[in-house]
């Protein structure tokens, strides 16, 4: 499996045990350990996915020639990154000045304390421009005491991807705003349109990232979620009922060939040979459609995320750059995470790299840039669409007890949303009734919703 595949989509797998760590640790840790070298030497621990390892590619011959700062960079796989800045973070070590966490973090992290926050620094460096951030992104990396505590290095939000030519064969029109309903109808109309082309491809697999984060947005436009406002769990409930019902049913339907097992990886290559007539999931995967020799690219249309009871339902999630508050690195940390999230960096991508490969999904400015429009055209505003009307913290019909769309924003929902995926993945199997599924998955959630309170 390729790095890009590993990644994708919201996969924010957290080690259960180290998140558990992670909360309990408040802001343990004496805190004064600095990483090796001088202030012209930088420690950044980051996610191995291709737009990081395109990064590491082109700090040497840009930043550090413009800026003298050298930067040692650490890269693994995600579960295994998270786990290490959990680890550095949770006790201060100071081993690394910056590190790649997500939206997801940043709320329980600057609460305990182990973050740096930004604001005088973007609001100094007028160059960096914090103003061309796009405003959900900019509330998803800012803590509850208002203050900002990461930088994006993209975003990504989530939409559905179809076949423009098999929906022209078979007469098939696709709204601009689909209905979950609507999709499910086309989804039995362009099943078998090919040879061994199913409807749809959503995922099935295990993980609180890859099977939870769609279902997710589908119980939110369906009227359910996972907690009401004061902590008790709302799985059994109707809503919730009704559309992981609706979710499983469509995948055993007209879903693809071992659903069980398909995550974003296995549907994205679905949909890259053909095997699938429409996926619905991250933003980003559109990139790897539309790359040059994808036997795909120019045939794919994308839509918002579809809905039923909400104006719109797509997620939303950002790969960001945190300064661990014990660096004593702080000024050249900044000059590091503004360059790395800045619309020069963007620039360098595209001249350099490709504009399809830009770290998009974050700026306004990269959706006014011909340059970037002219590669990503087929996606680039739907995109932004998706991520500038997604509402974390209102993103369904009900008042809730914390932020999160695809994903409930407490560290405990690593473990908690693991163990429902793979009840929800055993009924797509067909080797359990929904109801039962979420029977077994309540009881799991009300032992979280009573610590929570």
């Amino acid at each position: 499996m390729s790095l890009q595949q590993r990644r994708r989509g919201t996969r924010v797998q957290v080690g259960a045990a180290a998140a558990l760590t992670a909360l309990l640790a408040g802001c343990s840790g004496a805190g004064g350990a600095s990483s090796a070298g001088g202030d012209d030497t930088l420690n950044v621990l980051m996610v191995n996915n291709p737009q990081m390892v395109e990064l590491q590619k082109l700090t040497a011959a840009n930043f550090t020639k413009e800026t003298g700062i050298k930067v040692n960079f650490t890269t693994l796989p995600e579960n295994d990154v998270r786990d290490k800045i959990t680890q550095d973070f949770s006790n201060q070590a100071g081993q690394y000045d910056v590190a790649t966490i997500s939206n997801f973090e940043v709320p329980f992290y600057a609460k305990n304390g182990w973050l740096h926050p930004l604001d005088e620094y973007a609001t100094k460096d007028k160059e960096f421009n914090q103003d061309d951030i796009l405003k959900p992104l900019q509330e998803s990396l800012t803590a509850e005491d208002g203050k900002l505590y990461a930088e994006p290095f993209y975003g990504e939000s989530s939409f559905l991807m179809y076949r423009k030519d098999v929906f022209e064969a078979k007469n098939l029109t696709m709204p601009e705003k689909p209905t979950w309903q609507e999709v499910a109808d086309l989804a039995a109309k362009a099943d078998g349109a090919q040879k061994g082309m199913k409807g749809i491809c959503l995922r099935g697999l295990p993980g609180w990232g890859e099977v939870i984060a769609p279902l997710t947005t589908v119980v939110n436009t369906m009227g359910g979620t996972w907690f009401d406002k004061d902590w008790k769990a709302q799985l059994t409930s109707p809503e919730f009922t009704k559309a992981t019902q609706f979710y499983v049913d469509l995948i055993r339907k007209h879903g693809e060939s071992g659903a069980p097992q398909s995550g974003y990886a296995e549907c994205l290559n679905n949909m890259t040979q053909s095997k699938t007539a429409m996926w619905y999931d991250a933003t980003a995967g559109a990139g790897s459609l539309e790359a040059k020799g994808s036997p795909v690219a120019g045939k794919i249309g994308y839509v918002p995320a579809p809905v039923d009871k909400t104006d719109s339902s797509g997620w939303l999630y950002t790969w960001a750059w945190g300064m661990q508050k014990a660096s004593t690195k702080t000024d050249s940390a900044w000059k590091f995470i503004s360059w790395a999230s800045s619309e020069k960096y963007e620039k360098l991508v595209g001249e350099k790299v490709g504009w399809a490969n830009v770290p998009a999904g974050k700026r306004a400015s990269t959706y006014a840039n011909p340059d970037y429009l002219k590669d990503a055209s087929a996606f680039a505003d739907v995109t932004q669409q998706a991520i500038s009307s997604a509402n974390p913290r209102n993103p369904g019909t009900q008042p809730r007890p914390t932020v999160g769309i695809q994903f409930v924003d407490i560290p405990e929902f690593t473990d908690l949303g693991t163990k429902v995926s793979q009840e929800i993945s055993a009924a797509i199997a067909g080797r359990q009734s929904v109801a039962e599924a979420l029977k077994t998955s309540q009881a799991l959630a009300e032992k979280v919703g009573k610590e929570q309170k």
